[in-house]
């Protein structure tokens, strides 16, 4: 019997390779002689640089930059020859800010430009760019400020997307996302009123219009700025992530996989990573197991089966959030798959 783990992170208590590595001991107990796959994932968002440095035995590096507040910090990334792995949510990620600090009227995107450059000038020509989880609305005007950042000319970089928000509009980033960072009605019609003169200053620069591209709304627009102007291509931040790690070889001759995440609903349908693993199973069964579980029906008709709420509805939301109680969680919801 071979079983593929293949989750995302539990967001707040427990990231990838944990839940991945939890999940491994407890099948490993229940199933003795099964041949066990630990294949953490991520769809581009928080996460994305932990999973992909495992999975191509990346070295990590450091590097200061400023957070989106100014703030001088330390921000992760990971080289493999000259391919660096960067995940814009360690320079300019929400998670660095406080609540009370969050701010798309004042946050920048700077230090993902300082961030690439330090890639950069470690030899790296090549970025695998995980774009989830930003904190900023400036749509790349930090980053394209940063010193030197115009050497990425001669660079190929590839932006990882969890979402297709165009740069403008109802369904773009400021009118979407903003809002999750903080930004208040009024707010987010001055960041869209900026993120419209942005588009014209982009467009007066290189030529390409990306109010409307699918993507370019990515990351508080950075996916945009990088496509205007240094030609960056756009992929399914899973469906890229998949590739990377090899799941089709991982997943052969499997009889199970085990995905989930922190919280599982009808947008797990619209490009999440259970969904991607579902999409790209060969048809062998796979449970979902994830700490919430809403849309049941659209889930189990999408083809999740089993499909396991691992957080009892009556724990409070500081004790789900436990790291320990968490994995507790995970180890009864797997004995229960027998």
């Amino acid at each position: 019997m071979k079983i593929v783990i293949a989750p995302d992170s539990f967001k707040e208590c427990m990231s990838s390779p944990q839940v991945a590595a939890a999940m491994g001991a407890v099948v490993r107990e229940r199933w003795p002689k099964a041949e066990v796959v630990e294949l953490p994932l991520a769809d581009g968002g928080e996460g994305t640089l932990e999973v992909l440095a495992k999975a191509m035995k990346a070295t990590p590096v450091t590097a200061p930059v400023h957070d989106p507040l100014g703030r001088i910090i330390e921000a992760r990334y990971a080289i493999k020859g000259d391919t660096a792995v960067i995940e814009v949510a360690q320079a300019v990620g929400l998670s660095l800010l406080a609540p009370g600090e969050r701010n798309p009227l004042k946050a920048s995107s700077a230090g993902l430009g300082e961030l690439l450059m330090a890639a950069y000038d470690q030899g790296c020509r090549h970025f695998i760019i995980g774009m989830g989880g930003t904190a900023t609305c400036d749509g790349g005007a930090g980053m394209l400020s940063a010193t030197g950042i115009q050497k990425l000319h001669d660079a190929r970089l590839e932006l990882l997307c969890d979402v297709d928000a165009p740069f403008l509009g109802p369904r773009g980033a400021a009118r979407v996302f903003a809002p999750q960072k903080g930004a208040s009605p009024e707010d987010v019609e001055v960041l869209e009123a900026r993120m419209r003169e942005q588009a014209k200053q982009l467009y007066a620069q290189t030529g390409l219009d990306v109010s409307d591209i699918p993507g370019a709304g990515a990351a508080g627009g950075l996916s945009g700025a990088l496509m205007a102007v240094f030609g960056a291509q756009t992929y399914s931040g899973i469906g890229r992530i998949l590739d990377l790690v090899c799941f089709r070889d991982a997943i052969k001759d499997a009889d199970l996989i085990i995905t989930g995440e922190g919280k599982s609903d009808a947008q797990t349908l619209m490009g999440k990573v259970p969904m991607g693993v579902l999409n790209n199973a060969s048809g062998i069964p796979v449970a979902l197991l994830s700490g919430r579980i809403e849309d049941r029906p659209a889930l189990e008709q999408a083809g999740f089966g089993p499909i396991v709420e691992v957080t009892p509805r009556s724990l409070p939301l500081p004790l789900a959030l436990d790291p320990k109680r968490a994995a507790q969680n995970l180890s009864q919801a797997i004995l229960g798959l027998a």
